[in-house]
């Protein structure tokens, strides 16, 4: 059986603290043949976020975050070589919202706009080709690009229930 693997992934707290860099694990993804009709790919890997988010629930696994993918900045007309992915919290431990990111509402400034309100702990990692077979190494400085992302992008609508 294979390992836990981990990449190097920025937190964003959102307790108001600076971004930190943190070890984004990821396992191996077990398809049966039969479930998926072809041969398992050995490279397909799950990352487990969930391990930075506060308050998220237990036992949901994937089911209790979501992502969205950033490819590119505003005004680009290619995508990135190496894009990033952004994991964020969907269900909490108590049924309740999570908390506005303090550290990506202080980066928005007054562009922020609480019904677009990233929450809860946010994770962003890496990836080239694939966002889940891809994944890799993240540092802080990939933070300017990211930082200048969150300045005009809010969260998925889904994620304000």
């Amino acid at each position: 059986m294979e390992q836990i693997t981990a990449f190097d992934a920025i937190v964003f707290p959102s307790d108001g603290r600076p971004p930190s860099i943190v070890q984004l694990m990821t396992s191996p993804v077990i398809v049966s043949p039969a479930q998926s009709g072809q041969e398992q790919n050995p490279q397909s890997r799950i990352p487990h976020p969930e391990v930075h988010m506060d308050y998220i629930a237990e036992g949901y696994n994937p089911r209790a975050w979501d992502f969205q993918l950033m490819e590119a900045l505003d005004g680009m007309y290619s995508k990135f070589t190496n894009p990033y992915i952004i994991f964020y919290p969907t269900v909490s431990r108590d049924g309740m919202p999570f908390p506005i990111n303090k550290c990506i509402q202080d980066i928005q400034g007054r562009g922020f706009k609480e019904e677009e309100a990233w929450r809860g702990n946010i994770v962003i990692a890496k990836y080239h080709d694939d966002p889940f077979t891809g994944i890799m190494h993240a540092s802080m400085a990939d933070f300017p690009i990211i930082k200048n992302y969150l300045l005009t992008h809010g969260c998925s609508p889904q994620v304000l229930s």
